[in-house]
């Protein structure tokens, strides 16, 4: 049976479902797909894969592709949003092993009321 694709990551929902959904939706601007009450879960998608929010399980580290990362860290860290890192180099991709050979790779990485950690992504083309 061959793996198709990642359908859905368990990221904590911390004791306050509605601040960290709140987060979700205020700051990163997704949109909240259901939401069951009980057992206190919810959805958000990201493409075409689920993020389960729900308590008792550990924070965990989810990877976004963003545009315009350096707007975007601007912006929130104006509105008081606080990174644990800013946007920095992280890898020239000389060899094309993640995407189009000579991209370098650039992340920012702030954490959401869970403590759940968000990597935001985003390429940039070579440079001549």
């Amino acid at each position: 049976m061959p793996i198709g694709a990642v359908r859905q990551i368990a990221l904590s929902a911390g004791r306050d479902l509605d601040s960290t959904l709140a987060f979700w939706r205020g700051v990163l601007g997704l949109a909240l797909h259901a939401r069951y009450d009980p057992p206190g879960i919810a959805f958000i998608m990201v493409g075409d894969i689920r993020l389960l929010f729900t308590d008792g399980i550990p924070a965990g580290t989810v990877y976004l592709d963003i545009s315009n990362l350096d707007d975007f860290h601007a912006e929130a860290k104006a509105a008081g949003v606080p990174f644990t890192a800013p946007p920095t180099l992280v890898h020239r991709d000389t060899e094309g092993l993640f995407g189009p050979a000579g991209e370098s790779e650039w992340m920012a990485f702030l954490k959401d009321p869970a403590g759940n950690t968000i990597g935001l992504v985003e390429r940039h083309p070579p440079q001549e």
